[in-house]
């Protein structure tokens, strides 16, 4: 796990090292344990390095192979990279590491771009060409991993993270009037290529871009998520798509402890976490870190469940570390949050992420989460509606899931951002590809590959790398991913969702975590505002930059200002929030 960067200059122009070595600051908790960076003539790459496999300086970025013409800056954990080094072996291939950043380099010179096909990981990568001077940049799947760019005429840039090319100056920070649309409507998750600035984009995953000398930027999308079973699986039992799952799932959560590191779990006390500390230690894994974090109260709404997670800790015996947070830490962190943030995250959770992995970090550079289960195995309280038959199935899951319509957009914002309803129109798009053809699957297939990577894949991926942590997660292995989606609908919605997981998971957990009301990672503090809470927010949106800004309408900020309580998205979100995490974002980033 890295920060990467870099630049490409156009019409023989040199790069920048300069650029490189902003960004490359932005980055460093990204990759706290070494930097590296390449520069010759209008190409330059940047990197700093997180070390779990081969600790040796052997595998520094960036990392330039002469004989193949090639140089690779990478971001992210390829888990099968042994098996693949074997095979590149035995075509002939001589390796100077034990890594598997080498075995990229080598698989993409054996396979060209296919070789993507064969990667099973997370990553993020920029290889350029020497002799073409041609530059190709790939991210995983399901975009575990982040990569943006910002493209002129004169340049091409790319980063890990957004505020990392806003280190090196001459970024368009306008705001996009699609991504705000998103933001405000689409539950805060902004689709690529957008992001809220016209200048900054971010590569769709599952895609190549390839950009020439001269400047032409080529996309090339190499993966598409299908709900289709194959012939065998139409005959398959309830229970054979149970027995295959945990087959599944035991590999992915196997593969994810390929390490040079210790390997920890992100314990949330529920079925998820739950159930990947269980098969771990089901297949012999002892002494096993795990780690749960809680706040104070407020009301009737619990602020930990730690009631969960102990259950887990004391049936397992695992290395428990339970981490309880004054909420009067909040407030304090939430300037360095924000900063860590690549784009705005409404989700109470960012801040219990940020500060939890601050403490995992003291402990371990690895741990697996149970990010993802929710959507691919349809857990969430709005798929049981989209099982039922609809004419307008677009309509029905607007009214399951967005913040809210067009109409209350228009009232939010100022005139200058109101177009069309962008969000409809790409749900719209998005319900039209094929591939699945009921509207349960069709809401699945766009929860997977771009609510959830927005919104919670996204959240983990800064607030852990905030302090060189890396997160893997075993419910987006990518085979998992592929093979429940061809899993009947009626399995996963039934009961309330993530039926045939929790029937699984009967086989290796105690029925306690599985049978208990679905919770959430909760801070209450940040949801119903009260005391200095409220004042802090007051203060954002009614500051004289805010004001001068005219993001939002004084009129709706005065409104919702007046009942925060009365605001609250049907997703259970505050509209408070929403409005004032977006001014403090571009205020902590000096937007």
């Amino acid at each position: 796990m890295c920060g990467i960067c870099g630049e490409l200059r156009f019409n023989e122009n040199d790069a920048s090292p300069a650029k490189i070595e902003a960004a490359m600051k932005i980055l460093h908790s990204r990759g706290p344990d070494a930097m590296g960076m390449f520069v010759q003539e209008n190409a330059a790459l940047g990197h700093r390095r997180l070390k779990i496999f081969d600790l040796s300086k052997k595998s520094q970025q960036p990392m330039i192979d002469s004989d193949l013409g090639l140089a690779v800056v990478y971001n992210g954990a390829i888990y099968n990279y042994k098996e693949l080094r074997k095979e590149l072996e035995e075509k002939g291939y001589r390796f100077f590491s034990t890594g598997d950043t080498e075995v990229l380099l080598k698989a993409y010179h054996a396979w060209g771009k296919k070789c993507v096909d064969r990667l099973n990981g997370m990553f993020a990568f920029g290889i350029w060409h020497r002799d073409t001077g041609r530059l190709v940049l790939g991210r995983d799947r399901l975009g575990i991993k982040p990569l943006y760019y910002s493209a002129r005429p004169d340049r091409f840039n790319f980063a890990s993270t957004l505020p990392a090319l806003l280190a090196g100056g001459d970024v368009d920070t306008d705001i996009d009037p699609v991504a705000l649309h998103h933001y405000m409507t689409f539950h805060s998750v902004v689709p690529p290529p957008h992001t809220l600035l016209k200048g900054v984009k971010k590569l769709p995953p599952a895609t190549l871009m390839t950009v020439e000398p001269g400047g032409k930027l080529t996309l090339e999308k190499y993966w598409e998520l299908d709900f289709t079973p194959d012939s065998e699986e139409r005959n398959y039992s309830f229970d054979d798509w149970k027995a295959r799952l945990r087959h599944e799932l035991e590999q992915a959560v196997q593969r994810r402890l390929a390490a040079d590191v210790p390997v920890g779990v992100l314990l949330s006390g529920g079925l998820d976490s739950s159930l990947v500390v269980g098969l771990l230690s089901e297949a012999g894994q002892t002494g096993l870190n795990t780690f749960s974090i809680g706040f104070e109260s407020v009301g009737e709404e619990k602020g930990d469940e730690f009631k969960y997670s102990d259950i887990i800790v004391d049936h397992f015996k695992t290395v428990h570390h339970k981490i309880e947070v004054d909420s009067a830490r909040v407030l304090p962190s939430l300037e360095r949050c924000v900063r860590a943030m690549s784009e705005p995250m409404v989700s109470h959770d960012c801040i219990g992420f940020y500060l939890l992995s601050e403490e995992v970090s003291k402990h371990v550079k690895v741990v697996q989460s149970g990010q993802g289960a929710d959507e691919v195995f349809a857990g969430y309280h709005w798929y049981p509606p989209m099982m039922e038959p609809a004419a307008d199935p677009v309509g029905r899951y607007a009214g399951v899931f967005f913040d809210g319509d067009h109409a209350e957009f228009a009232e939010a914002v100022h005139a200058r951002f109101v177009e069309e309803d962008f969000s409809r129109r790409f749900v719209t798009r998005h319900f039209d590809r094929p591939g699945a053809d009921s509207a349960i699957d069709k809401t699945l297939r766009l929860d997977t590959t771009v609510m959830l990577i927005d919104d919670p894949v996204k959240r983990v991926d800064n607030m852990t790398m905030a302090w060189g942590l890396e997160a893997r997660v075993p419910f987006l292995d990518h085979e998992l991913v592929e093979f429940a989606a061809r899993i009947p609908a009626e399995f996963k919605v039934r009961e309330g969702g993530k039926y045939i997981l929790k029937e699984m998971a009967r086989e290796v957990i105690p029925a306690g975590v599985i049978d208990r009301p679905k919770g959430y990672f909760p801070v209450p503090a940040l949801k119903y505002f009260r005391g200095e809470y409220l004042d802090f927010v007051r203060e954002i949106l009614t500051s004289p930059t805010v004001r001068d800004r005219a993001l939002f309408n004084r009129a709706y900020i005065q409104r919702v200002l007046k009942d925060p309580d009365a605001h609250i998205t049907p997703l259970r979100g505050s509209r408070l929030w929403q409005m004032a995490l977006l001014e403090y974002w571009l205020a902590v980033h000096k937007i």
